[in-house]
């Protein structure tokens, strides 16, 4: 159950890591919590069961660091192949 901390992690360091990538929130979540979930199962496997601080620290820092790193790596590779999300552009009204 301590993986869930590495995910809620990657969560939110996918966001924020992916914030300027175009993408967009729910690719930067999924990313995140793919990278943040693979690392605290990792960490939970490697370590000692049961949660101390240590851990608390190391599953959220852990997985906030992955999930931003697997996020940015995702958002370099759809840019390089120009699929990024387009933005929404607001244009205003012209009147002659």
């Amino acid at each position: 159950m301590e993986w869930l901390l590495g995910l809620l992690g990657g969560l939110v360091g996918g966001n924020l890591a992916g914030a300027r990538t175009g993408v967009g929130v729910g690719a930067n979540s999924v990313a995140g919590a793919v990278g943040g979930g693979i690392t605290g199962a990792i960490i939970e496997a490697a370590t000692s069961s049961g949660l101390d601080l240590g851990q608390i620290i190391g599953q959220i820092g852990g997985g906030g660091a992955v999930g931003a790193v697997l996020t940015a790596l995702i958002g370099l590779m759809r840019r390089g192949r120009g699929t990024t999300v387009p933005q929404q552009r607001h244009h205003r009204a012209v009147s002659h």
